[in-house]
């Protein structure tokens, strides 16, 4: 038995008529009775009780329109999500996204993917240093990432999708100058917290302090942002970070500008190998969903050396 017999026979278990049935199929209706002829001579029972003026149900013709019907359906739905596949349109992608970037640009990026791709799943991890990411990538426990480059790991292709100035967390009782950018050296006296050495923000934390002139008093060290400015709030020191982590407001937090703060670049990054036409609908998405996001302002920047 093929889809297509019980789609004609479903026409004419409907319409009750033969004539009917032909129109609604667009063909004519010998060929149409000698296929409904077939179909029960397959299955070895009277579907149909045919009279010259209206056609009847038998009990096992209307099991086959009950229960053909379903499969019908079913085939209809396994044909569009196939297509979905195909097309780019649905499965599933792990995704990991950085520190900042979990507060500041993964809420656009899902609200954008559920608008475009319905039929995507997005299984998310925040809150990841780009080692971390990188491995994920390598291993295949990652489709893609939002990380901050430089990327060591081979085998990675990304592309940069936004630019940010560094700022600086500090405590809300601090007594650092307020409605103001901050300059590098005015943070020489504070005890700062810093991402793990391995990380982007970490190096790019010494090297700035260094650039003024002192070396940061690092006394704390921690993966999580939420973390981190929990520990600024309590009064734990300053810490610097992207310009998105405004995002997240935290009692007790500040941020302030920083005076020709260097940018931080934020990429998407993937497999090289992975060439799925789900991976490129979603990374179009991460590049419209990023260049739509307002560029957080800071006065005076400069360009990074990273």
């Amino acid at each position: 038995m093929e889809i297509r017999q019980l789609n004609y026979f479903i026409a004419v278990a409907e319409e009750r008529h033969f004539g009917r049935a032909a129109k609604r199929l667009h063909m004519a209706q010998p060929p149409l009775s000698q296929q409904i002829r077939q179909l029960e001579e397959q299955l070895g029972v009277r579907l149909l009780n045919r009279t010259t003026r209206r056609v009847e149900l038998t009990a096992a013709g209307q099991e086959l329109l009950d229960r053909g019907r379903q499969i019908v359906n079913a085939v209809g739905i396994l044909k569009a999500d196939v297509f979905q596949v195909g097309q780019g349109a649905a499965g599933v992608l792990r995704v990991g996204f950085s520190g900042s970037a979990t507060y500041g640009v993964m809420p656009p990026i899902v609200r954008r993917a559920k608008q475009a791709l319905p039929g995507l799943s997005l299984h998310m991890q925040g809150e990841m240093l780009t080692p971390a990411m990188e491995n994920g990538l390598r291993e295949g426990t990652l489709d893609a990432a939002l990380l901050r480059p430089p990327i060591a790991a081979p085998g990675i292709d990304f592309r940069v999708v936004s630019r940010e100035p560094l700022i600086a967390a500090v405590p809300a009782f601090s007594a650092l100058p307020a409605g103001r950018p901050v300059a590098m050296h005015e943070l020489q006296d504070q005890d700062f917290i810093a991402y793990p050495p391995d990380s982007v923000l970490h190096r790019t934390t010494v090297s700035v302090c260094r650039q003024a002139g002192f070396q940061p008093r690092i006394t704390q060290v921690l993966s999580e942002t939420s973390m981190m400015l929990s520990y600024v709030a309590a009064g734990g020191g300053v810490a610097l970070m992207p310009a998105s982590i405004r995002a997240l407001q935290l009692e007790g937090d500040v941020y302030c500008d920083i005076e020709k703060a260097p940018e931080m670049e934020l990429a998407v990054a993937w497999r090289s190998e992975d060439r799925s036409a789900l991976l490129q609908s979603f990374l179009d998405i991460v590049v419209a969903a990023t260049t739509s996001l307002p560029r957080p302002l800071s006065t005076g920047l400069a360009p990074s050396s990273q």
